[in-house]
């Protein structure tokens, strides 16, 4: 028991979770290499996840021109980029959801975001809920000790509170979609909130990528007016359960 405990501290998943997570990991490599193997002999060193403005420019110049002719396989990859990224807690999906807006215009463009967004957050609740447990507990104790509290208190509305947390920059999104399992968030509470949630923040970002040129840097995509907004929808999501909570 003491032995299994050590093995535990130090590396948190046991060999078949691991094994889960690996197989999780093939499985998006796989989709990758189709739409690869589906797409015209040409030079692809330009392809790589963007970590700033200029990397996502001459991304989008170079997508541009395969977005038209080969859209299918541009719209799959992209998807599988957008999911894997959120499955594993990648940061940058944000260049992602500009590139969106790049490509795709604002309508098709927060629709995609939304659409993988949604499917990417899912997959880190099934996967969490398989191999999380240690994982968050190792990552993000306090947090998770302040979520699980808030989640109880709130349990006849937490729909409502889901909706505040996706709207709100009040805990991070990859920890959302990480640690509700752990809480035992129901899967369609979490789903339900993520759906509608996500939209305000994807079309404030998908927006900004129509005129990618014009920004100087992340941090112009959400001003005070933007974030007010956000703000603003936040507090009427949760209005009821505050209400609900004096009334009873």
């Amino acid at each position: 028991m003491e032995d299994n405990f050590r093995l535990r501290s130090k590396f948190p998943l046991y060999p078949r979770e691991a094994a889960g997570a690996v197989l999780v990991l093939l499985s998006f490599a796989s989709g990758l290499l189709g739409v690869y193997l589906t797409m015209p002999a040409s030079d692809y060193s330009f392809l790589k996840l963007p970590r700033t403005l200029d990397d996502l420019q001459i991304l989008r110049d170079r997508l541009e021109g395969y977005t038209s002719d080969y859209t299918l396989q541009v719209l799959v990859g992209y998807c599988i980029v957008y999911i894997f990224m959120q499955t594993f807690m990648i940061p940058g999906t944000v260049f992602m959801s500009l590139l969106a807006g790049a490509l795709f215009g604002v309508f098709k463009g927060v629709a995609l975001v939304v659409f993988t967004a949604t499917a990417g957050a899912s997959s880190c609740y099934f996967l969490s809920k398989m191999i999380g447990r240690p994982i968050v507990f190792c990552l993000w104790p306090d947090k998770l000790i302040f979520f699980q509290a808030q989640v109880a208190k709130r349990r006849r509305r937490l729909l409502n509170y889901m909706l505040f947390l996706r709207v709100t920059p009040t805990l991070p999104n990859t920890f959302i979609n990480f640690a509700s399992p752990i809480v035992d968030v129901p899967y369609h509470t979490f789903f339900l909130s993520t759906v509608v949630g996500l939209i305000p923040a994807a079309f404030v970002t998908v927006r900004a990528g129509i005129a990618l040129g014009e920004l100087q840097s992340i941090g112009d995509l959400y001003d005070f007016q933007s974030i007010a907004a956000l703000f603003f929808i936040g507090v009427i999501t949760v209005t009821p359960t505050v209400m609900g909570k004096h009334r009873s």
